[in-house]
């Protein structure tokens, strides 16, 4: 399994919006990004979200909790087959899966992470290689586990000007600092990264909780509303805003029960301000202004949010799609990135990533049966 060549590999996110699986193919050594293949994105019906819902924050295992993996991993392993009909590829040409699966529970600092997802079922059903369990070896080691994405940011950056901010908003909001790197650094030391606060699950949740749909398209519902700041001034003296950096978040590290009794728009309003005041907090641990701020994630799709990003930032604040990069698509690239990168152990997170000791590598391999290299490189 050794990597020497460029190879396909398939990466697969399901994100804490639980909005449903997105799947996209790259081709790379690992080192260095160099094509972007085919993606898609499949959404989850109305019942599974609800019982994936219903599984957040559990940490043990149930017959209910197994259900829901292996149905989870059945939907990843459809995807596969439509994304490899999509690219016209077959499963033999295609190195490796890189299988996020779902976050129920994230804890680090008591060195729990779980994410539901049976990487060998996947690899039986595909025929291909599969790749899970990215987060553990970094929790183990002392590391926060998230975020993973920042290495593939670094090498989607690799020429822009610097230093730059790319924002992922996704569920949870997390941001990549990239500096240039000075002479004889290793990989990683110009890289900063952490969880800002949150992104898009509080707020869909709200709009969900008022069967209003499943998300504030464009922020329409945030713009006609108020924002309640003493409220949002309450929230932001988490203890959380106070940690120096890297740090991460559970999707339900914020109690924000005070929203309760507002309206459907006041509550939007207020928990928008609350993911862009994060932002704006985190900024100020940056060890150096950005020249811009790359968005990526859902909420590069929320209008209102972008506006209020670009006020408080003070600079170019774009989504990502302004370089060339599918915003829709990053995250799944990069699951198939740290695929390749846990093939050749190469390190998957650094100190200023996740605050781990030394550069990590992580995974866990699943060979389907009778499994044979890919055809082709």
């Amino acid at each position: 399994m050794n990597q020497t060549k460029t190879q396909w590999a398939i990466g697969m996110m399901s994100g804490t919006s639980l909005d449903g699986i997105d799947a996209a193919l790259i081709r790379s050594d690992g080192l260095t990004v160099v094509e972007a293949g085919p993606r898609l994105s499949i959404p989850y019906d109305k019942a599974f979200r609800q019982r994936l819902r219903r599984l957040l924050g559990r940490r043990d295992s149930s017959d209910e909790v197994d259900a829901v993996e292996m149905l989870l991993t059945m939907r990843h392993a459809e995807a596969v087959s439509s994304l490899l009909d999509r690219a016209e590829l077959k499963a033999s040409e295609v190195s490796v899966i890189g299988f996020h699966g779902q976050t129920l529970f994230h804890a680090p600092e008591d060195g729990v992470t779980r994410q539901i997802g049976d990487g060998h079922l996947l690899a039986t059903l595909t025929g291909i290689p599969v790749v899970n369990e990215l987060r553990t070896a970094d929790v183990d080691a002392g590391g926060q586990g998230a975020p993973l994405v920042p290495v593939f940011h670094a090498a989607l950056a690799a020429g822009l000007p610097k230093p730059l901010a790319v924002l992922n908003i996704g569920g949870v909001a997390n941001v990549t600092w990239i500096g240039e790197p000075e002479e004889n650094s290793r990989a990683g030391d110009n890289l900063l990264a952490f969880d800002t606060g949150p992104g898009n699950a509080l707020i869909d949740d709200w709009v969900f909780g008022f069967n209003a749909g499943n998300y504030d398209k464009d922020g329409l519902l945030a713009r006609r509303g108020k924002v309640d700041e003493s409220l949002l001034a309450t929230w932001l003296q988490h203890e959380f805003f106070k940690q120096r950096p890297p740090k991460s978040l559970d999707r339900n590290s914020f109690q924000v029960d005070g929203v309760n009794g507002h309206s459907l728009d006041e509550g939007a309003a207020t928990l928008t301000a609350f993911t862009v005041a994060a932002v704006a907090k985190a900024a100020a641990w940056l060890p150096q202004t950005p020249l811009r701020w790359l968005i990526c994630g859902g909420g590069r799709h929320n209008g209102f949010m972008m506006d209020a990003l670009k006020e408080c930032l003070g600079t170019a604040v774009d989504p990502v799609e302004a370089v060339g990069w599918d915003g829709d698509a990053i995250e799944a690239q990069a699951f198939g990135y740290l695929a390749l990168r846990s093939l050749a152990k190469q390190p998957l997170t650094f100190p200023g990533t996740t605050g781990v000791a030394s550069p990590t590598t992580g995974g866990q391999l699943h060979l389907p049966p009778g499994y044979q290299k890919p055809t082709s490189g």
